[in-house]
């Protein structure tokens, strides 16, 4: 028999792993419990069968709680773990370093110039497509047409109103003039004097129409250097061209303007003043009054574009009328020009452009201003020469694509022939190879012998050049 201590259940072996954190001792109770276990040798020892009982008890209830404890904490932490993950993934690893403000400006200043820039070049290429340019051409052609009418029209029933329709399509064709010509790189063209004379010509309209010298100096010079430039720079009645349309508008619409003020407006002391005080031209004073007005201009020209920007125009960065007419070599002016040595052709460009407005201001001021009917033959002839200019050019561009596409068709058609006659020449000889074949064509019908390959006759088509319309 054993000792009342060897009856007793062993208790199990805790330890310090075991515990839980921050107890002391051999058991999970209090020091009283501990002291009862620190004298297991004591004679009592048989009293606590009891106390071991209710420790393993309660001892395996507090471990299935920390198991189901510690399992629902982990649980807890991988779906913190999970959602801070999510977390991340979406926005804090898509955020970049901070910056400071200049350097998030200039990034966007950089993105900002890239949209622009695609935006633009997108732009520029849909502006340039074929589509596009068709319609651009048809609204130019349909604008310049209805205006060739509408002036029609009001001529003949309302001359009142071409002064108005002369500053509607003035205010249109000027600015156009200028931002193309910026964007092109010509626009010191509009400082020459077909631009000053339509500028004056406005502001005689409409602010300064009791002025007698101005009056004068417009018309001379709207008949005089504006409407003779339509036959010194070949300008060309071409309605699709909307660049011809606009130059064919500053030069031809001002003596058209003032001839109507001059002669056909209705009661035009009223509207215009200073017709009253100018009944003739005396020609010492047009010319003196036209001149002072073209010498003004021919100072600033000098000054502004000869000396202020003389270093440009030598390096071939900007173009002038008179660079212009120096590189033209099949005209007179050109030619005449090109001979005078290089220090002495600024002068004598100027002087020949004042000796030019002087003589072809005279027939102005001599016929034009006291006969209503050569003034209109005047107009006719000026829009007759714009007319076989642009019949010129629609002759000459379309005329030589035409006889491109002749000549291209000839020579496909050439190598076609010559290509098959070649075929024809090199085919194998159809002949019986051997006794069989002999037979069979000695007994069929007779086969009349035809050409495989007939001659095909060249078409009649234009060789050379060709010839061109008149």
């Amino acid at each position: 028999m054993g000792t009342p201590s060897s009856s007793r259940p062993p208790s199990p072996v805790r330890t310090p792993s075991d515990m839980p954190p921050g107890q002391t001792g051999l058991g999970y109770f209090s020091v009283p419990f501990e002291r009862f276990a620190r004298d297991e040798i004591s004679d009592w020892a048989s009293g606590f069968t009891l106390l071991d009982t209710l420790e393993t008890y309660f001892d395996s209830r507090i471990d299935l709680f920390q198991r189901q404890l510690a399992k629902r904490s982990e649980k807890l932490k991988m779906r913190a773990e999970e959602t801070l993950n999510d977390v991340f993934k979406k926005d804090l690893f898509k955020r970049r370093a901070p910056l400071n403000t200049s350097q998030q400006f200039e990034m966007e200043m950089q993105k900002f110039k890239a949209k622009v820039s695609a935006r633009v070049t997108k732009l520029a290429a849909a502006w340039h497509t074929s589509n596009v340019v068709r319609f651009r051409e048809k609204l130019t052609f349909f604008w310049g047409v209805m205006s060739l009418l509408l002036t029609s029209l009001l001529f003949g029933m309302a001359p009142e109103w071409i002064h108005i329709a002369y500053t509607l399509q003035a205010a249109f064709y000027l600015p156009m003039r200028l931002y193309l010509y910026k964007k092109r790189a010509w626009h010191y063209f509009l400082f020459d004097l077909c631009y000053y004379a339509n500028v004056l010509n406005l502001v005689y309209i409409w602010f300064l129409p009791s002025n007698s010298a101005l009056f004068v100096a417009c018309y001379c010079l709207s008949h005089g250097s504006l409407a003779s430039a339509v036959i010194t720079w070949r300008n060309s009645l071409v309605f699709h061209d909307f660049d011809k349309v606009t130059s064919l508008f500053i030069h031809v619409y001002p003596p058209l303007t003032f001839s109507v003020i001059r002669h056909f407006y209705p009661d035009a002391a009223q509207r215009f003043p200073a017709i009253m005080e100018v009944q003739y031209l005396r020609p010492m004073r047009a010319l003196l009054l036209s001149g002072i007005i073209y010498l003004i201009w021919q100072v600033l020209y000098w000054k502004f574009v000869f000396v202020d920007r003389r270093k440009k125009i030598e390096s071939g960065q900007r173009t002038t009328s008179l660079s212009f007419l120096l590189n033209d070599k099949r005209g007179v002016i050109g030619r005449s020009l090109s001979m005078v040595p290089p220090q002495y052709r600024i002068l004598a460009f100027m002087f020949g452009q004042y000796m030019y407005s002087v003589l072809t201001e005279l027939p102005a001021i001599f016929i034009l201003y006291r006969s209503s009917f050569w003034s209109g033959a005047f107009l006719i002839f000026i829009f007759a020469v714009s007319v076989w200019n642009g019949g010129g050019f629609y002759i000459e561009v379309f005329g030589r694509k035409f006889e491109r596409e002749l000549e291209a068709l000839r020579k496909e058609l050439a190598e076609g022939i010559h290509s098959r006659s070649n075929s024809a020449t090199s085919s194998p000889t159809l002949a019986p190879q051997d006794d069989d074949e002999l037979a069979t064509v000695n007994g069929s019908p007779d086969i009349i012998a035809k050409n495989l390959s007939p001659e095909i006759p060249t078409p009649d088509l234009p060789v050379g050049n060709g010839t061109h319309a008149t």
